[in-house]
């Protein structure tokens, strides 16, 4: 059976629980982070970043979460990943996308948001301002197509759902983004999802 190794509350852990949850996949996730204190020796031998999620598929072992599920999905010849190049390029370009452009200022706003507005860093503001930009190219993106990379949704609606919750839920000012509220809606109404994210 596959092991998922890393916390519930993590959202790289969550798309990961979501895509499995998605496919039907029998797998068992164990509890790993730093709060467990078990991401040091052992662990670092199956992931030497010491970060969670971990995934051990028999004698394959994987880190990253997109990482993990572009293998999932292949494996498993999945429709969420589309065999064909250019159709899989508009999935990998979204999830490429949220490692090089959302994560930054989702991680600064993340560490940030739960103190005092006062206490928060400068970089709050900035942040705060990219993030915005941010969901509204996802907002104008998905007035083309239901889903972040098409007609169907895909492993770049999975890897971007439980982040973007996250995002919007922060304490910082957002536009309307009717668009993306509706994809968010879809994305919630899917078992699959709310399993992943009943923390």
């Amino acid at each position: 059976m596959i092991r998922l190794l890393g916390r519930a509350t993590s959202g790289n852990v969550q798309k990961v629980i979501f895509l499995l949850e998605e496919m039907h996949l029998p797998y068992r996730r164990e509890d790993y982070g730093r709060q467990f204190n078990n991401t040091g020796g052992d662990y670092l031998k199956l992931n030497p970043t010491g970060k969670v999620p971990t995934l051990v598929d028999g004698d394959t072992t994987i880190w990253e979460s997109n990482t993990i599920l572009r293998y999932l999905a292949a494996k498993n010849r999945s429709p969420l990943y589309p065999s064909d190049p250019a159709r899989r390029s508009y999935v990998e370009r979204w999830m490429d996308w949220l490692l090089a452009s959302v994560n930054a200022p989702y991680l600064g706003l993340f560490r940030e948001a739960k103190k005092p507005a006062g206490e928060r860093a400068p970089s709050w503001a900035a942040d705060a301002k990219e993030m915005v930009a941010h969901l509204q190219l996802l907002d104008s993106q998905l007035t083309l197509h239901p889903y972040i990379a098409g007609e169907e949704l895909s492993i770049a609606d999975i890897a971007l759902a439980p982040i973007v919750a996250r995002c919007t839920s922060f304490p910082i000012e957002l536009p309307a983004l009717p668009n993306l509220k509706a994809w968010q809606e879809r994305i919630a109404s899917r078992p699959a999802f709310k399993k992943a994210t009943a923390v």
